[in-house]
């Protein structure tokens, strides 16, 4: 145990620039402590202790602001980057070197049986936001990118961006999708219908200024005959 514990660690310390020593790691990074009693709460759920290990699992959460189910699978060196809002479900599986941010949903999409969640693989980054929904496999090396909507399988060392995620790049050659998904510029769906309905709206202010001023030109022909 003390083993796992070094070991990640020396995670946080590779991965986080901020991270001045293992000690204020262990005693403030709520990713580790989140980490930490996920591992005790995963052994009571094999052990069929489940009440208590969901009883582990919302204290966690309460406590950290991360919720993992006690049944999923977490693998070594796992990093979670400040961490509120994330959500890990019960078939998840993670594997290992893995860096997760905030707001990261590894769900699933209410359709599936048994297997919901998804599976990732080894060394794989995923940014703030993003979410990953169904019972697929993220590949080795994959990077999802930051509020993307994953809903199909990435390949390998593949990145993933947009809503729904598109693949731009598999081991570092872009690919068609890389000119149409730029995430600096993602479009923002609210403001197309806000501009869709002023468009709309300035049409029928000039359709009635036309015909007010037709009714206007037809009664003062109407008045100049009478």
């Amino acid at each position: 145990m003390f083993k796992y514990l070094n070991e990640t660690l020396e995670a946080y310390q590779r991965r986080d620039p901020a991270a001045r020593s293992k000690l204020e790691i262990l005693l403030l990074y709520q990713g580790v402590h989140a980490t930490l009693y996920h591992r005790l709460a995963h052994w009571l759920y094999g052990h069929q202790w489940k009440f208590l290990a969901r009883w582990v699992s919302q204290w966690s959460r309460f406590w950290t602001g991360i919720e993992i189910h006690p049944g999923a699978r977490i693998g070594r060196r796992f990093v979670i980057d400040h961490g509120m809002g994330i959500v890990i479900g019960e078939t998840a599986e993670v594997g290992d070197d893995c860096l997760l941010y905030h707001g990261v949903t590894l769900g699933g999409t209410g359709k599936d049986q048994g297997k919901r969640h998804p599976t990732i693989g080894n060394n794989v980054l995923i940014g703030c936001g993003a979410k990953i929904l169904g019972p697929f496999k993220v590949g080795d090396g994959a990077r999802i990118a930051a509020n993307s909507v994953v809903l199909t399988e990435v390949p390998e060392n593949a990145t993933a961006v947009g809503i729904p995620a598109q693949i731009v790049r598999i081991a570092g050659q872009a690919t068609h999708y890389a000119d149409e998904v730029d995430q600096t510029s993602v479009e923002n769906p609210v403001l197309e219908q806000i501009e869709a309905l002023s468009s709309r709206l300035e049409f029928v202010e000039k359709l009635l200024d036309e015909q007010y001023l037709a009714g206007r030109l037809e009664r003062n022909k109407r008045a100049d005959a009478g």
